[in-house]
């Protein structure tokens, strides 16, 4: 929302602009004011919409012409200013100015200000229909004809319907009089609201219906507050709605004047909710008032009033306080909600009742911009990660997905369907893992649907490998936090050596439970077939080969604790590509080396890999797949047990995916990531050294010391060559310089 409104009041001389912004400043009127006063700024302190507001005073005579055609263009709303006594300034409005500011390619809302109302001739009893400031986008105006005593709503609809049809940029109509003065501040507020609440995104009022953006995204909140998810809103969800847009909960009538306030708009916008007689349920009851029960105060005669006879309300202060004891009677037996229907009728009664502060209320808490878009802010908030730390999961992130999966498994079988997910993906772009074989990357029964296990994992996976995906989709499915930033916590660092307050500086580091382990090795190792069996899928005798990378998860029980367990190959075409890059493998918890041990030349292939790549900073595992088949030599210059034991590791790990015997390896995995010590090729000395040679701090240690040394160590040999005897060589310099140095007998 903006945080400054640029105002400016545009009219033909004598209808009284610069004495509107003077009453506003006096608070009194003054009768002989400059031609055009200076420009005025407000503060946001002293303002309803605590905005910056500029009110720009302008003249219509040809010297004035320039500075009018500037400021028009700086606006953000104009008020064109007609005198009540002055039909030919009123008449000028859609002859004259608005065709005007449309040629200079002015696309602002338009406020129309009828001053001087002290100055109408009426009868004693006009202002009671017509209320002391009238304001809507079908304005009030005083007749042609100054002599009449009153007009009739329908004059007034006739009057101004042209207007409205052909300019769509006219928001409301406020009547003032600087004199008394009356309303001046009204004028000034309405033009505010034109630009922080503009009706312009939300509805066509030459269709009179809400325009598509406006719908899809009211449609979109409907159902994340439908938390039952059975397309009704009862009680409790219109109320939880009401304080997270409001901070006030809604009363009992008041809740029953919506109701039927919104079954007049439309039958089909309430409905009957099966369920349990409310003396077994604890239903939340509400004594204080509300922003929805505040409409029936902006409802009366000195509200904006619809263009169509048809289209009167009646007030919540007029509905639901009297019911009768049999109506009662039946609510206690059959409870109503609001429809999606129902609460776009709701909206759409708001906005034609001049009442647009609350539905940009409802959009905005919901993260919507002026655009009625989901904002960038709102999608991706500030996450600073500290070097070395991951990002999981909090308590909270995952009560969330877990009470989202419960809302959307609606035949109870303990598993999302196709379905189930699509009408739980609706409120967001989509399902996030369409494309990357989901569900067969986690956890599913056996006819495909995600179980609660397998959902929470891909969850944790997503938010360990792309936590900017996870934090846009807790707000595209409605987590209840303003931040949705509480759904994640930081870890302590991967890498050794580091201490997790010093690292990230924060005190809400935790302890890890989610982990990353990649799998390498040759074209037919068995890499894929080891992950389909973490995740549950059956063995496959045909060979595929891997083409694009596969990610999968699952959790692990490690000493009685639940971890889960992220594992990625990446196929031999995008191997190379990662393992050579720096960033990705400080991400890395443990590595492991996959080998057929029924291939001869399975092995070398990850001997030569080691070999090409610098790997040694990564806690590292073998595995010898295949252990059903026949053992075979591996055409290496020492077998794998040798190889690993002369890198201080522990030697492979048999396992056989077809007979189902993994030796437990994935809890193997997980300990070694918990505690990576010992699973350093070369062992814990070298991979401190190769922590420690890795760290920034380390490296930018280095860097200076080995500047510095080259400075002393320049310096000091011109210094030996400068002062060596006359007649010896430059190599007996040389070399006197190198030994005096070396043995730290050279002064600097």
């Amino acid at each position: 929302m903006r945080r400054d409104v640029r105002i400016v009041l545009v009219g033909d001389d004598g209808v009284g602009k610069s004495t509107i912004i003077t009453s506003l400043i006096k608070e009194s009127f003054i009768s002989n004011v400059q031609h055009i006063v200076p420009e005025v700024t407000i503060p946001p302190e002293v303002t309803p919409e605590n905005v910056t507001t500029s009110i720009v005073d302008t003249g219509c005579k040809p010297d004035d012409r320039p500075h009018l055609e500037s400021e028009a263009r700086k606006a953000h709303v104009i008020c064109i200013v007609y005198a009540i006594d002055n039909p030919h300034s009123f008449s000028r409005i859609p002859t004259y100015w608005l065709p005007y500011f449309r040629g200079l390619g002015v696309n602002v809302p338009v406020i129309l200000v009828g001053n001087k109302i002290d100055l109408r001739t009426s009868h004693p009893h006009s202002h009671k229909h017509h209320g002391a400031h009238t304001h809507h986008p079908h304005p009030y105006h005083p007749s042609s004809n100054p002599n009449r005593l009153s007009l009739t709503n329908q004059s007034l609809e006739d009057e101004i319907a042209p207007i409205m049809a052909e300019f769509k940029e006219v928001e409301t109509c406020v009547e003032s009089s600087a004199k008394l003065p009356l309303n001046i501040s009204e004028v000034f507020y309405f033009a505010q609201k034109a630009v922080l609440h503009p009706t312009a995104p939300l509805y066509d009022s030459r269709e009179h219906a809400l325009k598509p953006a406006c719908e899809a995204a009211l449609r979109r909140i409907f159902k994340l507050c439908d938390v039952d998810k059975n397309g009704i809103l009862d009680d409790a969800e219109l109320n939880e709605f009401q304080r997270k847009c409001f901070d006030s909960p809604l009363q009992a009538q008041e809740l029953e004047g919506i109701q039927e306030m919104v079954r007049q708009y439309g039958e089909d916008g309430v409905a009957n909710i099966h369920t349990e007689p409310p003396e077994a349920m604890n239903s939340p009851q509400s004594s204080m008032s509300s922003s929805y029960s505040s409409l029936s105060s902006h409802a009366s005669s000195s509200q904006r009033r619809t263009l169509s006879a048809s289209s009167s309300f009646v007030s919540l202060s007029q509905v639901g306080t009297s019911s009768s004891d049999e109506t009662v009677k039946n609510d206690r037996i059959r409870m109503t909600g609001l429809t999606e229907t129902g609460f776009l009728y709701l909206h759409t009664i708001f906005i034609q009742r001049g009442r647009l502060e609350t539905t940009w209320t409802v959009l905005r808490k919901f993260g919507y911009g002026d655009d009625l878009r989901l904002t960038e802010t709102f999608l991706a908030p500030k996450f600073d990660i500290p070097h070395g730390c991951s990002v999981e999961l909090s308590q909270k992130g995952y009560e969330f997905f877990t009470g989202l999966f419960v809302g959307f498994d609606k035949d109870r079988d303990g598993a999302l369907n196709s379905v189930e997910l699509a009408n739980l993906f609706e409120t967001a772009p989509g399902n996030p893992w369409i494309n990357q074989g989901f569900p067969d990357t986690t956890i599913s029964d056996d006819s495909g649907a995600v179980t609660l296990q397998g959902w929470l994992a891909q969850w944790s996976m997503t938010t360990l490998l792309e936590y900017k995906q996870t934090l846009a989709y807790l707000a595209y499915l409605g987590y209840p936090d303003a931040d949705t930033t509480t759904a994640l916590k930081i870890t302590h660092p991967r890498r050794l050596g580091r201490r997790a307050k010093a690292a990230s500086g924060k005190g809400n580091v935790g302890s890890r439970n989610v982990f990353l382990c990649w799998v390498c090795g040759a074209a037919g190792s068995g890499k894929t077939a080891l992950l389909r069996h973490f995740v549950r899928k059956g063995f496959r005798e045909s060979y595929m080969p891997t083409t694009k990378g596969v990610n999968v998860v699952n959790s692990v029980e490690v000493d009685g604790a639940e971890k889960y367990l992220v594992i990625q190959e990446f196929g031999s075409r995008y191997e190379a590509e990662n393992l050579r890059n720096a960033k990705r493998t400080e991400v890395v918890d443990v590595i492991i080396y996959v080998y057929d041990s029924s291939d001869t030349n399975s092995f070398s292939y990850i001997s030569n890999l080691r070999q090409q790549y610098s790997l040694d900073h990564i806690p590292s595992l073998f595995v010898a797949t295949k252990a059903d088949l026949d053992l075979a030599q591996q055409r290496h210059e020492v077998q794998p047990d040798v190889y690993c034991r002369r890198l201080s590791l522990q030697v492979p790990v048999a396992v056989s995916v077809k007979t189902s015997q993994t030796a437990d390896v994935f809890a193997t995995i997980c300990k070694i990531a918990m505690n990576p010590t010992a699973h350093f090729p070369g062992g814990p000395k070298q991979a401190l050294i190769g922590v420690n040679l890795r760290s920034p701090a380390t490296l930018t240690m280095l860097f200076f010391s080995f500047a510095s040394l080259f400075y002393v160590s320049r310096t000091s040999f011109w210094r030996s060559l400068h002062t060596s005897s006359p007649g010896v060589g430059l190599f007996a310099s040389l070399a006197a310089w190198w030994t005096n140095w070396s043995t730290g007998r050279l002064e600097l």
